[in-house]
């Protein structure tokens, strides 16, 4: 192809020729060229380094060469410009440059780019066996991972092996990210000998990729070997181990890495931060968290939103629903996560008809809604007890947003109609389920009958779910329950034997307050603790307090050594500060007992308090609960 037949292509690529004759000045002839195409590469003027191209062309000065194409490939590929870089490849076989391995390789990438894999095959193929070099193997497999084939990358792998073609550092960092899920481990292992077969683990940035393959498939243990192996780490390295801890609930692992990271003055980045705020509002750590938003107003991160939306997850998790609403009002731009998570943070506390004013507000503001805002608006729904509201939206996810709803929905409205006495209607919603029912639904039916005694129709749900996950606990203590509040001794009876045939142990209760920086835990009968006897001594003066009062009726010692009793009584003896929330975060469900014993000491020391059970949070205050008894 003639070099004139070129020039119409690159014109056609809208590309503008600003300032040509001064930069044609400046180049001269010759190699100059190429020097100047190198650096407006580099630098990512892909635009003004074709406009060169062509005016090197049409200036006749000097030909392109093996050293001008890679430059000019790789801004066509930038630039997503499909025909120009189809013409520069017919230039570069009229110039007779084809069977130059760089400029081999450029042509590789650039059509991997333009996602046509077939065409970089192909120049892969007319490479004769003897030259096939590493980093003309390095390109192709780069281009078939991020295509999301992964296998064929694999076979490549194989061929270089059984061609004896050297694998290098380049080559694991292009195949090892195509590991992504749990069934893409044994190939991730497989790479993981692989590179320390080749003594490739010494380099830091193939060690950080094998431990982020490790967390994106599941193997915190493997992650976990491999980070405490690698001698120096980085920051990418404390990044993918927090963020796989984070993302696997490892809460407390993470704040203590995050110490670690700070021990070996590591500065920490957004990306460490959004794993450490994930951490702290599933531990309900907030003075970690408050340390965190400290950070990122000193370093100059409090315009990036996933900060942000991190922040109002973390606050209204911890209890300071009042803090989290005023980060979101503050940002300027709203995202359909900063949505979420306010949405969300006021549904878990109870306040359905905030939750549902901010999800009409956030329509009218164009936001489209997803399958995650709709589980927390039904969620809201169903604690405040909005049942019709909740139907509404239910309906409106196909009928309205064309969204398919999934199980998680099904769940929701399942606790909504089951909370609202129509066990009936969500029993009619389960058969009419386009997927088969799974846990969490059966669950809900389950929780459902707990609220209206419903023993019957409870031992119908208990046998479907317990089909779906026998391990899980939580269902045979609900039935335990509900046999219990019904007075049915046989029945608990019954499921205490069959929790022993299959091995079964209830989860021991805990729970944690923070106090003067640091967080104290208790569980079930805790006697551990340095002030147990002041504890102790304290809860029996709370519970002959409120029986002289008459304020509820508080139940014997067989629950009285509840965790979140325990919880209650130390802060109340430890904290200074009368107008500020106790907070007692609880790993289960808080039992009736002890939510008339909250309600009641919130009366008679005239203190708010904030319990964070498995479900949801219940604000107590002069006697009553924002639940309105109703969880």
């Amino acid at each position: 192809m003639s070099r004139q037949n070129l020039l119409p292509c690159i014109k056609t690529a809208c590309l503008r020729p600003t300032n040509i004759t001064a930069v044609a000045a400046a180049v001269g002839d010759g190699g100059k060229w190429n020097t100047q195409l190198r650096d407006l590469s580099k630098q990512g003027q892909y635009s003004q380094a074709l406009i060169l191209y062509r005016q090197m062309l049409r200036s006749g000065a000097a030909a392109p060469n093996a050293f001008t194409f890679p430059f000019i490939l790789k801004s066509s590929s930038a630039l997503s410009l499909t025909p120009t870089g189809t013409q520069l490849h017919c230039h570069v076989i009229k110039s007779g440059c084809h069977l130059e391995p760089f400029v081999q390789t450029a042509l590789i990438t650039m059509y991997c780019r333009f996602s046509s894999l077939e065409s970089a095959h192909k120049v892969f193929d007319e490479i004769p066996h003897s030259t096939r070099s590493t980093v003309c193997y390095n390109a192709l497999i780069s281009g078939f991972v991020q295509k999301l084939r992964f296998s064929n990358g694999l076979l490549l792998l194989r061929e270089m092996r059984a061609r004896e073609v050297p694998v290098n550092a380049v080559t694991i960092l292009g195949l090892v990210p195509g590991c992504t899920a749990p069934e893409h481990l044994d190939s991730g292992m497989s790479l993981h000998c692989l590179t320390s077969k080749c003594n490739l683990i010494t380099d830091l940035s193939v060690a950080n990729c094998i431990l982020s393959m490790y967390v994106h498939c599941g193997s915190i243990s493997s992650a976990k070997k491999l980070f405490h192996e690698i001698p120096d780490k980085n920051l990418i390295t404390w990044n993918a181990i927090i963020s796989g801890y984070s993302q696997n609930g490892l809460g407390a692992e993470v704040l203590d890495l995050y110490q670690d990271m700070q021990s070996a003055n590591i500065c920490p980045d957004e990306v460490t931060l959004v794993g450490v705020l994930s951490s702290c509002a599933n531990l309900g750590a907030q003075r970690i968290g408050r340390e965190v938003e400290e950070i990122i107003n000193r370093r100059g991160f409090g315009l990036n939103p996933y900060l942000k939306n991190s922040l109002i997850s973390m606050y209204a998790r911890c209890g300071d629903l009042a803090r989290a609403r005023a980060i979101f009002d503050a940002m300027p731009d709203k995202n359909l996560i900063s949505w979420t998570a306010i949405i969300g943070g006021y549904g878990m506390h109870g306040h359905g008809d905030i939750a549902v004013e901010l999800f009409d507000r956030m329509i009218r503001a164009k936001i489209r809604p997803d399958k995650a805002v709709f589980v927390c608006v039904l969620t809201a729904c169903s604690h405040a007890g909005l049942t019709q509201k909740g139907l509404d939206y239910f309906h409106s996810m196909k009928n309205v947003y064309d969204l398919d709803r999934g199980s998680e929905h099904y769940s929701c409205v399942v606790d909504l109609l089951g909370r609202a006495g129509r066990l009936a209607e969500a029993c009619r919603l389960i058969d009419s389920m386009p997927m088969g029912p799974d846990g969490p639904v059966w669950g809900a039916l389950l929780g459902a009958c707990k609220i209206h005694k419903n023993v019957d129709l409870a031992e119908f749900a208990f046998a479907k779910v317990v089909e779906i996950e026998p391990k899980n606990i939580g269902y045979y203590v609900l039935l335990s329950n509900i046999y219990t509040e019904t007075g049915d001794s046989e029945g608990v009876l019954k499921i205490r034997v069959m929790m022993r045939e299959r091995g079964l142990k209830k989860d021991p209760g805990y729970s944690y307050v923070e106090c003067k920086g640091k967080t104290h835990l208790f569980i079930a009968g805790d006697r551990n603790h340095s002030q147990t006897k002041e504890i102790y001594s304290k809860l029996e003066d709370l519970v002959k307090g409120c029986r002289e009062k008459e304020y509820g009726e508080i139940a014997s010692n067989n629950v009285s050594v509840h965790s979140e009793r325990l919880a209650i009584a130390f802060a109340l003896l430890n904290g200074n500060d009368s107008e500020r929330d106790i907070l007692v975060i609880k790993n289960l469900r808080i039992c009736g007992d002890c939510h008339v014993f909250v309600k009641s000491v919130s009366k008679l020391v005239n203190r708010r308090f904030v319990v964070r059970d498995a479900t949801r949070f219940h604000h107590f205050s002069g006697g009553s609960c924002s639940c309105n008894d109703y969880w």
